[in-house]
């Protein structure tokens, strides 16, 4: 982000420019920020403001690296030990490296009681992490004092407890609380009342909030509310007040309300701290030193102060033991994933703190991990206390055991994104898969390297773009913790590389940790989890948002257990004829690009290869046979371009269709004036009636759609162009020539049925075949069938490439129909997050996500009952974080008392003569309820209603099945038999049925 013309790298910030906005990112690139304490937790905090673009950092630091710092600090290495280097100083360049625009400065000066702290007057913002409470209070007090205020963010992590706090000034002005698009509601009445009842369109709940403001626009009657706000008050989920509507004109059709966004003042108080973190600090001051590694003495004297602290206070609170003891505990130590988890929150206020954006926190985030501890109680304190190498400060929080199960841990990672590349340091830091006999970290991922995806996968360098994700990331995880045993791929995870990842794979996996935006394969991998008995971690981002979920075999649901609600697809006859707002706008010129330069020039190459020769297809046709597709094959050959003139040409021929033509046949089909059977206006909201638009070659809107359409167009039918060709001058003097064609009205049925689908074929009639016999023998005599005419060059979409004109067409021809419709328009920026649906992202959610994550792992390593897991959801503009307790897992009964879960499996062994029946009776005898239907994947062995299947009784389950020669065993659904006459049948487990009786 160059800071003197502060233009946007969009190629780097695109994913986080639609989660902040550009005001946002334009003060993020003017604010200077100061950091102390670059251990584990400054270093996380660091990393997201860093990679999020803030003008200038300045770390800070004192102490020097030591062998604790490998684990907690994933920038410093071994050399940095050895060579006695200053914290601040071993990570300056790492740190400095994740984004060239941000200039960041170490600074190794002590910082104490005696400091003269005016230094601190040139930021914006003070982030203080390991700073004793009177510096932290000292410095708080000083930043609060300023005009305006600097603000102050202090966090810390002990052990497994942390804690976050911020104060930004008597008053801090937000533009923006919560970074949603505003809400645009379709109204279908208002009512001449005291006050006015707004009712929005049936099936579309308005969402809104009592107290929010809204803006009308396009209301057919009463038109004094048009362009007028009104603050609201909810009355129903359909339905809300505005002011006095009495005097108004009668309502009659349309309008649109949209929400209006009003700034909101905080307000903070200067740093109070609370009982337990208080205790820690007196603690310290008594002693002149932190509680001692998994000392009991030390929690007990600690548990004292925190009662005679609370003792002096106006309400005595009570005081949790359990926490000020684990505080104590392991106060020393330090748990690296909490540091992600607080340090991606932390890095989130940051960023508020010089934007504006997003609401702050007030005041306080503790987050603890006392889920872990009941094991931990049984354990000596020998196994807490340090060693000597990099797992010293891991070790005082979890005990040696624990991190001996997390080094020989296989772990499976799917995705090396954003979440994954987190994953990775995360992994690095608690040394999976590093054991010595035992222990692996398989990734895999198909991607290569983008530049968008430098803004958040840390893990990728500029000189990484076009690299595989899996191979580069796996090479910066050995960087971090050079023990790490890792197994790169490229592989897509879905049905078509099962024998790659084979259910024996999976078997050999004591986790597998999902980092995917795919749903669909997010649901495969966990069936394999659930086939495989294989606990799965699965977790998302989407801009400030984040999930978490955790599925362990017997104790709880799976990922597919519940649905997601379908999104919601746009009607075919909306997108065709009626749009309504900009989305439909957009997904129209979408799929115009997917028919135009890739569908149809696939079915036209598709058609050749098939049929060699033009003369061929004339003699079959000719002859009375019906060849699929060959009449648009034939007309798109025949008007085929063969130069750059006959691109623009065509263009702009597409041009009148699309954005006069139509609107001129809606309006033959539906006049203005047409009523339905009800008497109510055709034309009302949310369809809107669409004008003509007249070409006019000095719009720069009408100018863009050409030029990107005749690019395009030259690039599928192979035309060369030169830059020459693209000159205004050149465009204008092809399009002054052009015989555009009149319109003339067709009588064709204009689809409205909102339920009604696309087509999947629009029959051919006997003039269009007469037609293309015509065209054909035409082209042939002409010589324009030759090979070269039989071939195209269909164009995958491509949203990130800039210079490839895909995202340019589709804004232009977007924003044509929009004022054709008279739709607000979208910029550029906004057209190609919905056509490319990209799904905006902040390091800052990643890093706090894939915290959580291997928080959660430590427990599934640690085989911790069900009430110990956590799933989250989190929204860290609001900012909110919830943690749930998992799903137990449901049990279905069959009958008789018999029962199953998700988890269950039943096994049947054969042997080579095992007929179906066989089969059958071995399931009534091993389980004591015969089967009714046997099903394998959607083939259907055995239902007794279907003909000829009781044949099927005697025939041995080889034939039936027709195994390859390696495979031992199916897997088989068979469903029972209802209690009563007329029920569904009952389903079953899975039953693996194996081949031949296994060696035991």
């Amino acid at each position: 982000m160059a800071t003197d013309s502060m233009e946007i790298d969009d190629a780097l910030y695109s994913r986080q420019r639609y989660v902040l906005g550009d005001t946002a990112m334009q003060k993020m690139a003017q604010s200077h920020v100061f950091l102390s304490g670059v251990g584990g937790l400054g270093v996380e905090i660091a990393k997201n403001i860093i990679l999020a673009g803030v003008k200038a950092l300045t770390v800070h630091d004192t102490k020097q690296c030591t062998k604790w710092d490998l684990g907690i600090n994933f920038f410093i290495h071994e050399d940095d030990i050895i060579s006695q280097r200053n914290r601040a100083e071993a990570t300056l360049h790492r740190i400095a490296e994740l984004n060239p625009y941000v200039h960041v400065a170490a600074s190794t000066v002590p910082l104490d009681e005696s400091t003269d702290l005016s230094f601190l007057k040139q930021y914006q913002c003070v982030i203080l992490t390991e700073v004793s409470l009177s510096l932290q209070k000292k410095i708080n007090d000083f930043c609060h004092a300023q005009q305006p205020p600097i603000k102050f963010i202090s966090a810390d992590v002990y052990g497994i407890c942390s804690r976050l706090f911020c104060d930004f000034g008597d008053e801090f002005e937000v533009l923006d609380t919560t970074g949603e698009e505003p809400k645009e509601i379709f109204i279908s009445n208002i009512t001449q009342s005291n006050p006015g009842i707004v009712t929005c369109l049936e099936n579309h709940p308005h969402r809104l909030e009592t107290g929010q403001f809204l803006t009308f626009r396009e209301v057919n009657g009463m038109s004094c509310l048009n362009g007028s706000t009104h603050q609201i008050t909810v009355v129903s989920p359909y339905s809300f007040s505005i002011g006095n509507t009495s005097d108004m004109e009668p309502y009659l059709h349309g309008g649109i309300a949209v929400q209006v966004k009003t700034p909101k003042m905080f307000y903070f108080a200067p740093l109070q701290i609370h009982i337990a973190m208080l205790a820690l600090n007196h603690f310290e001051e008594n002693f002149g030193r932190m509680p001692n590694i998994g000392c009991h003495q030390d929690a007990e004297e600690m548990l004292k102060i925190a009662i005679s602290i609370s003792e002096t206070l106006e309400n005595k609170p009570q005081v949790n033991g359990d926490v000020v003891k684990w505080l104590s505990r392991t106060a020393q130590g330090f748990l690296a994933p909490l540091a992600a988890a607080v340090g991606g929150v932390a890095s989130q206020e940051v960023l508020k703190a010089v934007t504006g954006k997003f609401s702050p926190l007030q005041q306080w985030l503790y987050i603890d991990m006392l889920d872990i501890v009941t094991p931990l109680e049984k354990m000596g304190s020998e196994e807490f206390l340090p060693r000597g190498d990099r797992y010293d400060a891991l070790r005082a929080c979890i005990g040696e055991s624990l991190c001996q199960k997390l080094h020989d841990l296989n772990v499976f990672l799917v995705g090396c994104g954003a979440i994954g590349c987190e994953m990775l340091k995360n992994f690095a830091l608690l040394g999976v898969g590093t054991g010595q006999d035992k222990g692996l970290v398989t990734i895999t991922d198909p991607d290569l390297i983008e530049k968008s995806n430098l803004n958040r996968q840390f893990l990728f360098r500029p000189h990484h773009i076009q690299k595989p994700k899996s191979y580069t990331a796996a090479e910066a995880t050995l960087n971090i913790n050079p023990c790490l045993k890792i197994d790169s791929y490229i592989n897509k995870v879905c049905p078509a590389t099962e024998s790659t990842y084979s259910d024996e794979f999976y078997t050999r996996q004591d986790v597998i940790v999902t980092a995917l935006d795919n749903v669909e394969a997010r649901r495969y991998i966990d069936s394999r989890c659930v086939a495989n008995l294989r606990p799965l971690i699965d977790s998302g981002t989407m801009g400030t948002k984040g999930h978490t979920e955790v599925v362990v075999p017997h104790l709880t649901e799976s990922y597919n257990s519940h649905r997601d609600p379908p999104e919601e697809e746009i009607p075919f006859c909306t997108l065709k004829s009626f749009p309504a707002a900009i989305e439909h706008t957009i997904q129209w010129a979408r799929d115009k690009f997917e028919s135009l330069f890739s569908h149809k020039p696939s079915l036209f190459n598709k058609f050749w290869q098939t049929y060699p020769s033009a003369e061929e297809v004339l003699q079959r046709i000719k002859s009375g046979e019906s060849l699929e597709g060959c009449f648009h094959v034939i007309k798109t050959l025949s008007r085929r371009p063969r130069n750059w003139t006959q691109c623009v040409e065509l263009a702009r021929v597409k041009f009148e269709k699309y954005f006069s033509h139509k609107a001129l046949q809606l309006l033959h089909s539906f006049p203005l004036d047409t009523r339905l059977k009800d008497g109510s206006l055709f034309w009302q909201s949310p369809k809107r009636p669409p004008f003509p638009v007249k070409f006019d070659f000095n719009d720069p809107l009408h100018y863009d759609f050409i030029v990107s359409a005749a690019k395009l167009f030259a690039t599928v039918y192979c035309v060369p162009f030169t830059e020459q060709d693209l000159s205004e001058e050149t465009i204008l003097k092809i399009i002054s020539s052009v015989k555009v064609p009149e319109f003339r009205p067709s009588n064709k049925v204009v689809q409205t049925d909102e339920t009604a689908r696309k087509p999947d074929h629009i029959p051919v009639s006997s003039e269009d075949e007469r037609n293309a016999i015509f065209q054909l023998e035409k082209s042939i005599q002409s010589n324009e069938a030759l090979q070269n005419d039989l071939q195209m060059k269909p164009i995958s979409f491509e949203k990130d490439d800039d210079s490839n004109g895909h995202i340019d067409f589709i804004t232009a021809a977007s924003n044509l129909r929009a004022k054709m419709y008279n739709i607000e328009p979208a910029d550029r920026f906004k057209t190609k997050r919905i056509a490319g649906k990209i799904i905006p992202a902040i390091a800052t959610a990643t890093a706090a996500v894939s915290g959580l994550v291997a928080l959660e792992l430590i427990k599934v390593v640690g085989g911790y009952p069900v009430d110990a897991y956590k799933n989250c959801f989190l929204n860290l503009a609001i900012p909110i974080m919830v943690f749930t307790e998992t799903a137990k897992v449901r049990r279905t009964e069959i009958r008789n008392g018999i029962s199953f879960t998700i988890w269950d499996r039943w096994t049947i062994y054969g042997k080579e003569d095992f007929t179906l029946l066989d089969f059958i009776n071995a399931v009534r005898e091993k389980y004591g309820i015969e089967p009714t239907m046997v099903v394998q994947g959607v083939k259907m062995l055995y239902v007794p209603v279907m003909p000829g299947h009781i044949k099927r009784l005697k025939l041995t389950m080889q034939k039936l099945v027709k195994p390859s020669a390696d495979k031992k065993y199916v897997d088989l659904t068979v469903s029972f038999a209802p209690e009563t006459d007329g029920d569904e049948d009952l389903p079953g487990p899975p039953v693996r049925y194996y081949f031949v009786q296994e060696d035991n």
